[in-house]
């Protein structure tokens, strides 16, 4: 159902069924096609207050009809994932589509969240199918494991799937190294057993030196 043209272009066929995709992300399609705008982004009146809450600005379309439709979003590179029941974290504005066999929902993330400035809440996204997510740059996937914790700039993350524990701690970046730095550093550690997105460019972030 979902297929690269390129690394910066989704292609979805559809024979009749869904897509949910971000709110103006469609940039051409065949065939007959329906465009319904989703309120909140999430799946429930949670996900809808939560969102109103945070300020985080995910607003979806489903998008149903018979052809293919292409997305893509100011040139962002673009990931398939594939969940088979499992849940995928990822920052809302990374999040591009997702078939109609998954559930998209917020979930609570505490002070990493505060520290980029992108609300308390994650995008969850869970269940059987496919997914697109975005990164500024090709995104790289990096294996956690019990033996190899991970920690990321919180500025760099995209994404993570799997049995994985957060945890939001200070420390030092070669920012804060060469004088560049303007404040107190913060960084993700996770540990467990799972995948963790990072993009090769850093978003803006606030709490200090991010």
């Amino acid at each position: 159902m979902f297929r690269l043209q390129g690394s910066k272009v989704l292609a979805v066929d559809m024979t009749g069924d869904a897509v949910k995709a971000k709110n103006g992300s469609m940039v051409a399609y065949d065939g007959q096609m329906a465009f319904k705008k989703l309120t909140g982004g999430g799946e429930g009146l949670r996900g809808m207050v939560t969102r109103r809450l945070t300020g985080e600005q995910m607003t979806l379309m489903e998008v149903r009809g018979q052809g293919t439709c292409w997305f893509a979003d100011r040139a962002s590179e673009i990931n398939l994932v594939n969940l088979r029941g499992e849940r995928l974290h990822v920052e809302s504005s990374n999040l591009l589509a997702t078939d109609s066999g998954l559930r998209t929902g917020t979930t609570f993330t505490g002070l990493r969240g505060a520290s980029q400035g992108n609300g308390l809440f994650t995008t969850t996204v869970e269940g059987h199918g496919q997914a697109a997510i975005m990164s500024d740059g090709p995104a790289v996937v990096l294996k956690v494991s019990g033996q190899y914790p991970l920690t990321v700039d919180p500025g760099a993350y995209v994404a993570h799937q799997g049995d994985l524990r957060q945890s939001f701690q200070s420390g030092v970046t070669f920012r804060t190294l060469l004088g560049e730095g303007g404040g107190e550093a913060f960084q993700i550690r996770f540990e467990g057993e799972g995948l963790v997105y990072v993009q090769p460019s850093e978003r803006n972030t606030i709490a200090g030196d991010l």
